[in-house]
């Protein structure tokens, strides 16, 4: 069961949060807030696994409330203005929902937060029987063909040459895989470049390693895999165009 607490000046808002949050079985509510002032005093005594949290509020932005939080559980932001997503990504939350929203939406996000606490769960398990976060990722030292990864509520088999790129997500990453599939997995971007063989796979940005053998094209600051694009940081330019020069 997912822990989690409610924030929003708008009573209306609140209670329909409220209420939605009471139809997702894994979900228990802890308490209710309008105000974020309320709902910091109430974490200095208490911990929580969720927060949904408006943004645009009027003593305290949802923003400077998650940012002020030492250790902050995982976030869902809520709020009428979209131009406030990119600073709730910035912050790395699990979603962000905008004004209105019906169940559909926050069972959606909701979910994405149930896969990350069964992630952390299962990493938490390992490393407490005395493995590694490498061994978390299902590395394989002595087959390169595959990799396992833990990913909605199972471990799946992933074959390397399917994987266009990764991406980094704060603490875990997304894979996009040939086929079209996203998997989300917990670990660092740095532990999956260990598992991935050298050859084919280049890190070209803190937050993106790509598969060489799905280049279509690229730009001064861009490289393209089919109708996806990835920046190229300037860290990576370098070693990027050394590649070019060998391969073309």
């Amino acid at each position: 069961m997912i822990r989690c607490i409610a924030i929003d000046d708008e009573p209306l808002a609140l209670r329909q949060i409220a209420g939605y949050i009471s139809k997702i079985p894994f979900l228990s509510l802890d308490a209710t807030f309008r105000s974020a002032v309320k709902a910091n005093e109430w974490l200095q005594e208490n911990s929580t696994d969720l927060i949904f949290v408006d943004i645009n509020m009027p003593d305290m932005s949802g923003v400077e409330f998650v940012q002020g939080l030492q250790n902050p559980p995982m976030v869902i932001f809520t709020t009428a203005y979209v131009e406030y997503a990119i600073e709730g990504y910035k912050l790395e939350a699990i979603d962000y929902l905008l004004k209105p929203f019906g169940l559909k939406d926050i069972q959606r996000a909701s979910e994405k937060a149930q896969s990350l606490f069964e992630l952390r769960a299962f990493r938490d398990k390992m490393l407490a029987e005395g493995g590694t976060e490498d061994e978390t990722i299902g590395a394989d030292d002595d087959n390169k063909e595959s990799i396992s990864v833990r990913a909605d509520h199972k471990t799946t088999l992933v074959k390397v040459s399917n994987i266009i790129y990764l991406e980094s997500e704060g603490e875990y990453v997304r894979l996009h895989l040939a086929d079209g599939t996203k998997l989300v997995t917990l670990f660092r971007l740095k532990n999956m470049e260990r598992s991935l063989p050298t050859s084919t796979f280049m890190r070209i940005h803190r937050s993106y390693i790509i598969n060489l053998d799905y280049v279509t094209s690229y730009t001064k600051g861009r490289v393209f895999l089919g109708e996806d694009y990835v920046p190229i940081g300037e860290n990576y330019k370098e070693a990027f165009a050394r590649y070019v020069e060998r391969k073309y």
